[in-house]
This record gives C-alpha cells, structure tokens and sequence, in this order.
C-alpha cells in the first residue's frame, strides 16, 4: 500500500492521509489545507510569503541552503584570438598596436588636414562653377526674373 503525500495549497507543507480541510470555492477551485490554522489564514488573505514557518517565506528569504545542492559555476578560460577585423590585416592591426602614442596622434593629424583640404577645394570648385554659371545667365538679360503674366485674382470678393 502506498500512502500518498499532498501539499498544503497555502503552507506548502506535506499532508498525510487522513488529513487535511478540504474547501471549494465558488468557481469550482479545490483547496486542501494542512489544518484550520492554515486555512483561517488563506481566508483573512494573508500571504504565505511574509508567514516566517511557510516554504513560499522560506524560499524567498533562502532559508534551507545547505539542502539544495548547488553546483559550482565553471568559467571557461576566454582566450583571445587575434584575428583580421574588416579590411585591416592581421599585420597592420598589430603594427597599430605596437605604434606609440605620438606616432597615432601624428598620423590622425595628418590625415585631417588631408581631408580638410579636400573639402576645401570642393567648396571652391563649387564656387567656381556657380560665378560661372552666373556669368553666363547675367548675359541672357533679366528676363528671367520677370513675373509670367497669367490669369489671376481680378474683381472683388463675392
């Protein structure tokens, strides 16, 4: 004969054969409580996590740690791998790397000033052909700022 342990819906603790109050609320949801303690609580609405002798109060506050067995976590050894990033070779990374600080800044310097230059001869490259394209518009005459004539507003409102 096997004799079949319940839990306490409330408690959390076991209940033996033959014990145990049975409730059914009103939805049809069955309850069985380990005694009229337990069940006088669950009908003021008290909460099993804040009763200090509840398994629910006993496992948020981590009560019973020598029971649970708990493995050691084992941390892979990271290694790192040197390896090319993008369209940066393996030589040039650890060339980079090795290069000293004032050697870095340097080189960022020079290639600002390139860019630098670069927009600015855009900017005047822009400039030059917009004087020139004035030129040639300032030749045709002012026609072309002149209002078209067309049909518009006439008369007063009605």
């Amino acid at each position: 004969m096997v004799l079949r342990n319940v839990t306490c819906k409330w408690s959390g603790l076991r209940i033996y054969p033959g014990r145990g109050i049975f409730f059914t609320r009103i939805d049809g949801q069955q309850f069985l409580f380990l005694n009229k303690k337990c069940k006088s609580l669950y009908h003021n609405r008290k909460r099993p996590a804040k009763i200090a002798w509840t398994t629910t109060y006993r496992k948020a506050h981590k009560k019973d740690q020598d029971t649970i067995v708990a493995r050691k976590k084992r941390r892979a050894a990271t290694r790192t791998q040197a390896r090319a990033i993008g369209g940066a070779s393996l030589e040039v990374i650890n060339k980079r790397r090795a290069e000293k600080p004032e050697m870095r800044k340097a080189s960022r310097e020079a290639a600002l000033r390139e860019v630098k230059e670069r927009m600015k001869k855009q900017r005047q490259d822009k400039v030059a052909l917009k004087s020139s394209q004035a030129s040639k518009t300032a030749g045709k005459g002012a026609k072309l700022n002149a209002p078209r004539a067309g049909p518009g507003k006439t008369g007063a409102k009605r």
